[in-house]
């Protein structure tokens, strides 16, 4: 089951110069597999990892991730 947090790391990633799991990992401290756990929304990052993903981005924390809210 996916959690009610969406995620634009795969399309950002890609907007910035084709940028792999790994590197983004490397700049912000974890795992490729955590990054990919994270993108695939299976997990939802600290607020901290959330920050620093963002800024690696150049982007505001609600341009990077979405709550999503259930259909009633």
């Amino acid at each position: 089951m996916s959690l009610p947090i969406a995620n634009q790391i795969r399309r950002l990633r890609f907007e910035h110069g084709e940028m792999t799991q790994s590197e983004l990992a490397e700049k912000i401290g974890m795992t490729r597999q955590t990054i990919a756990a994270i993108e695939a929304g299976k997990y939802s990052p600290s607020l901290e990892a959330a920050f620093r993903i963002a800024h690696v981005f150049a982007a505001s924390l609600d341009e990077v991730f979405q709550w999503v809210t259930p259909l009633p």
